[in-house]
């Protein structure tokens, strides 16, 4: 089945979430121990997120994500460097590129800043609908404008990206990047996903095969 569109999940897949969370401890006036070790404590349950608003608070959680979009401590430079090789390279195919996830908007600026655009930036910030929802992968095959299985989910979560991907009807490759991918990679669920990639440059190689 030929791909049509590639959609990145906007965190670790694009963008190193160490730094993002360093930002988010700053705008919650924390130490960013304390907020890596709540994050650490609950990164195989995929709760880190939940765990966040319900130690600080709904209404702190808000108000340091106001404190984020207004001092933009995510910038295009912080993409990891195999992003915009890749985007090209998908482009160049004529595959729909787009980046969505449960990040907050502060990275969707950085994305539309990138030196090689990409033709959809969302999120459920913006849609009203969170991932892994049914509701938040429908959302991208209408943005696709193709079939689900013509659509190519890419990140470093299986419960979170590829799982629900699956489920959903897109294809899906996980990116054995950073702490959620390493961790996800050894799991056996893995080898239900399309494809196992260590970095972003093998990516337009794997589509042309999966086309």
């Amino acid at each position: 089945m030929t791909i049509r569109a590639v959609f990145f999940d906007i965190g670790e897949t694009l963008v190193d979430e160490t730094r993002l969370w360093g930002a988010w401890a700053e705008a919650l006036e924390v130490p960013r121990l304390t907020l890596f070790g709540l994050l650490g404590a609950t990164i195989a349950r995929e709760e880190h997120h939940r765990r966040v608003f319900d130690h600080f608070g709904a209404d702190r959680v808000a108000r340091a994500g106001e404190r984020m979009r207004s001092v933009e401590p995510v910038r295009a430079e912080d993409l990891y460097p195999d992003v915009l090789s890749c985007v090209s390279a998908l482009r160049s195919r004529g595959i729909v590129v787009g980046a969505a996830g449960n990040q907050p908007s502060v990275v969707e600026a950085a994305l539309l800043a990138a030196a090689v655009p990409l033709d959809v930036v969302g999120s459920s910030e913006r849609w009203g609908v969170e991932k892994p929802s049914p509701e938040f992968f429908d959302r991208l095959v209408a943005e696709a404008g193709c079939p689900a299985a013509e659509v190519l989910y890419v990140g470093d979560r299986l419960d979170n990206d590829v799982l629900p991907a699956l489920r959903s009807g897109l294809r899906a490759v996980l990116v054995r990047r950073g702490p959620w991918g390493v961790l996800h990679a050894r799991r056996a669920e893995a080898a239900r996903a399309d494809g196992v990639i260590d970095s972003l440059t093998a990516l337009p190689e794997l589509v042309d095969r999966l086309r």
